[in-house]
This record gives structure tokens, sequence and C-alpha cells, in this order.
């Protein structure tokens, strides 16, 4: 089944209730926090590697947060729609998926963003953990 909300990652389970685990939550959290804080610069040759590490963050912070809530989500896909549906935070999802987009293509199309664009990306990315982090 193809997941188009929230609800349907629940009923086909690639989102599953779990006992909270603020402990695991917690090592996400230092580990996205210890990601970002490696990076020093952004150039034309590593801002691709750069975009990645930031998505990468972004996706330790939102499993994070599912598992204080009580929810082991399995993909990327479930995890913007825990963000959009259980967070309601739809401004921030229309935003990470542009970004899960942009890394898939990065990842298994080798399709290489342009500086300028990762940039943008790497922004947007930052963004969100800024939200996020409140």
């Amino acid at each position: 089944m193809k997941e188009k909300s929230w609800n349907d990652c629940l009923d086909d389970m690639t989102a599953r209730r779990v006992s909270p685990d603020v402990k695991r939550a917690e090592s996400l959290i230092e580990t996205a926090k210890e990601r970002v804080d490696l990076i020093r610069e952004v150039n034309e040759k590593n801002c691709n590697f750069v975009f990645e590490d930031y998505y990468t963050s972004l996706i330790e912070l939102l499993q994070s947060m599912s598992f204080k809530d009580g929810y082991n989500i399995l993909n990327h896909i479930c995890l913007g729609f825990y963000l959009r549906d259980a967070l309601k935070r739809k401004d921030l999802y229309m935003i990470f998926d542009d970004m899960r987009f942009k890394r898939n293509s990065l990842t298994y199309y080798g399709s290489r963003m342009d500086f300028d664009i990762a940039k943008d990306a790497i922004k947007k990315c930052r963004n969100i953990i800024k939200e996020l982090d409140k």
C-alpha cells in the first residue's frame, strides 16, 4: 500500500505504536546535534554531503520525537506524515517533503544539486531543525 496519510502508515504498520522510549530519543537528539557540529564549511565540493548530513540530523530529530510519543516509524514518507498529521505542522511538512525528494534524487539516482540549490536546501533543513528544537 502506498501511504497517503499518518493513518495509512498506522494501518499498514509502517508506523507502529510502541512504548515511549525517552532514552533512545535523547540519544538520537545527541547524535543529530553532534552530526551538525562536525560541519565546518559548505563549499561547491562538499555541499551535497553537507545537505545529506543536515537531512539525516532532521530525520534523527523526527525519529526522536516519535519515540517520545510512542511510535516507531519505518520510512521517511511516514515521518513526513507524522510531522504533518500528528504534529500538525503542515508548513514544515511541505519543506520536509521537498528535502526528502532532493535527498532521494541525490542518494538513489546520483542527481547532484548545484551549489546554490544545495545551500538553499541546507538552509531549509536548518530552519526545520530549529523549529523542531523548540
